[in-house]
This record gives C-alpha cells, structure tokens and sequence, in this order.
C-alpha cells in the first residue's frame, strides 16, 4: 500500500480573486484558467508542460483545458464524481499517474461562478443525477420541501446533540476560531469582519441547530494546483511539497442520509486510518488539519471520524482555542469555506501548501512540517490526503 508515497509532489498553486458579485460577465472556465495559469507561473512551467488535467465535475473538460492553454499533448484525463472531495481523489489519481508515467505534470483545476453565476441549491435541483444525492435527493427529499444542503446536514448535527450533548456554543466555537483566522488572511471575503460568539449566538436559525454562522460563504473563484514526481520537482522553481497519502471513501448508503445504520458514517471513517498508516504518521505528528467546512458540525464531525477524539468528544475538543492558531490543532488557517469563500475546497489545499512552505504570513503554524487535508462531497463522501514539506 502506498506505492506513490513521497514520490509526487505539489509544485504550484494558484488561485483568483474571491468576491460574492455582481458576474463579470467570464465563465467557471474563464475562472479556472486564471488559477491555472498563476499555478504554472508560481511553479515556474510552461503551458506546454502540462500533459494532464482533471478537471472538476460538472465546471469543464480537459478538452477545453487544452485548448485554451495550449496542450498539444494531453496524455492523461479523468474527473472524479466526488463533489467536495474531488480535489483530493484527483490528487489520488495525478499521484499515481504522473508515478506510473502515464504523464509528467498534471493540472488540477477547480472553481465557479457559485455566488452571481448559481448558487448550491440551484446546481443541486438542476442536475440531481451527479451532485449532492442524485436520485434519491431528488424523489424522496424535495418533495417534502427538502431542498437544500444546510436542510439535510443538520439532521445529523441534531442527532449528534441529542446523543452526545453537543452544544451550539460548540458549533460557534468553530465559526469564531475560523473567523478570527480568516483576519489574517488577505484573501477572506471576511476579513474586517470579526465575529464574537454572541454575534454567532445572536444570528438568524437557517435550518436548527444551524445559524447563519453555520454555513459556508458562496462565492465567485477559483483555485489550481500541479502536481509532479519528486524527482522532477527539485528542478523547480518551489520547494517541493511531497504527498505522503491519498485515500477516499464513502459512507454506506452513500446517496442517501436517513437510512444508514450508522448515521455519523462518513467516507473519512474508513479513508483516514487508510491514509495515516499509508503515510506511516500518527495525529500527534499532524501540524494542521483544512478541514473541508460546508458547515460547523461537519468540521466537528470530521475531526471525530478522523480520529483526533472519539466520537461524541468533538464538542469539547474544539473549545478552549485547541483549534485556534496555537492551539494543538490549528484547523482552517485560512479562515475555510465558512471564512475565507467556498471554493470547492480547492483553497484547502492552496492553503496547507502555503503553511508548508512557511509563505502564510501572520497565520503561520510555526515549524508546519505536515498537514492534512480533508474533502467532503455530496452525502458524505471523504477524501484525505496527508503532506509533508
């Protein structure tokens, strides 16, 4: 297992403006090339290195990729139909490809128009078949006015309260660590904007126990990274940062919440024991933890199926600042999709290579030496994939 350990790398990131509108009038695809191209420019490349690219479900194909940059010879192609967990199943896959030589440099890309082009809801009533539950979402959910993902999530937040006496404090706890994060960060559609668990507590209920802190910021944006083999990467322009694992899973039934025997199964529950014996580390080795956020709990809930607690215990872990900046740890450095923007969790990883190659500023973990990020797409699917510097 783990045949590709340390053996790809990230080599260059880049990303756009966030903003939340009025459109400028570009496409998802528009949006994604600027990410790209800032991606071959920080990794210093060259469009024409680029001989793979997987693309985000739904926002594009390779073809159109290739066309637009210039990719004479598109050796390698694939999409992964994980929603917010793609990023890292597609890391997954360039890992393997670029180690097996099915190509050399591949470009992950990954952004939209998701504030003044769609929002979620609307991409998830159009097009039931590949986002968010498909079929299932679509006969048995929206008939009963179930249409929206804070709607279905926050049936397993007031579950985990009623069984393990989580709090909404909690829940604030993460919002507020994540807000005061994203003060840092000059790339947060937030900063400037503090939040106090009394605002947090004082906010408008979306969809109880969920408040409008709860949820993530739609936004306009992009982000992109590439990705190499190790012995290619020491001839570029960064420091390589090295992929130690990649594993993904999903829960049981994965398109569909309420029938589940276990009902706080996510992919992650059998992706991260997968990925921390690939990568051969332990929690205690982890530095930082981007936790994909499209709301509180499930940062909570991740940090429960990822093992840094037992479950139910997610409550008190992230009190007392452990999850801060300085804390133990320091989750979200960059404020998240709750703070910074959603961005697919494409800014994730942007982020974790940023704190390992010591380039975040006033947000930096001091001596990041590996980190971890984590997807969460449609249901429940998981993605987890540990680095290292």
């Amino acid at each position: 297992m783990g045949s590709f350990k340390n053996q790809a790398c990230i080599v260059g990131i880049g990303q756009t403006k966030y903003s939340r509108g009025p459109g400028t009038g570009k496409t998802d695809l528009s949006l994604q090339l600027e990410a790209s191209i800032a991606a071959l420019d920080d990794a210093g490349l060259q469009r024409s290195d680029i001989d793979g690219v997987l693309p985000f479900v739904c926002l594009g194909i390779a073809e159109e990729f290739a066309v637009h940059l210039g990719i004479e010879d598109l050796r390698y192609q694939s999409t992964s139909h994980l929603g917010g967990a793609a990023p890292g199943a597609s890391l997954a896959n360039a890992a393997m490809a670029v180690t097996a030589g099915l190509a050399d440099t591949i470009l992950i890309p990954g952004g939209w128009y998701g504030f003044s082009g769609r929002r979620v809801r609307e991409v998830v009533v159009a097009d039931t078949t590949v986002m968010s539950g498909g079929p299932t979402a679509r006969d048995f959910y929206f008939p009963f006015g179930l249409t929206a993902p804070p709607q279905w999530f926050s049936f397993i937040a007031r579950r985990h309260m009623h069984e393990y006496g989580t709090k909404s404090e909690q829940l604030g706890a993460i919002a507020v660590a994540q807000r005061k994060h994203a003060q840092l960060n000059p790339h947060a559609l937030t900063r400037g904007k503090e939040l106090t668990l009394e605002k947090y507590l004082s906010s408008a209920v979306i969809s109880d126990p969920y408040r409008l802190f709860d949820c993530s910021l739609e936004a306009d944006g992009a982000a992109a990274f590439i990705v190499t083999t190790a012995e290619r990467a020491r001839d570029l322009k960064q420091k390589p940062i090295y992929v130690m694992s990649v594993t993904q899973g999903q829960p049981y039934p994965a398109d569909d919440l309420v029938t589940r025997d276990d009902v706080f199964q996510l992919g992650l529950t059998s992706a991260a024991p997968r990925a921390f014996a690939m990568a051969g580390v332990t929690h205690d080795d982890i530095d930082f933890a981007q936790i994909y956020d499209p709301f509180t709990f499930q940062v909570l809930q991740q940090i429960e199926e990822l093992g840094f607690c037992k479950r139910g215990e997610g409550g008190a872990f992230v009190e007392g600042g452990r999850i801060e900046l300085g804390g133990k740890l320091p989750v979200n450095t960059h404020g998240g999709l709750l703070s910074e923007a959603h961005v697919l969790g494409m800014n994730h990883f942007v982020e974790a290579v940023r704190q390992l190659r010591g380039e975040a500023g006033e947000r930096q973990v001091q001596d990041a030496e590996i980190g971890l990020v984590t997807g969460f797409g449609d249901f429940g699917d998981g993605s987890i994939a540990i680095l290292r510097r």
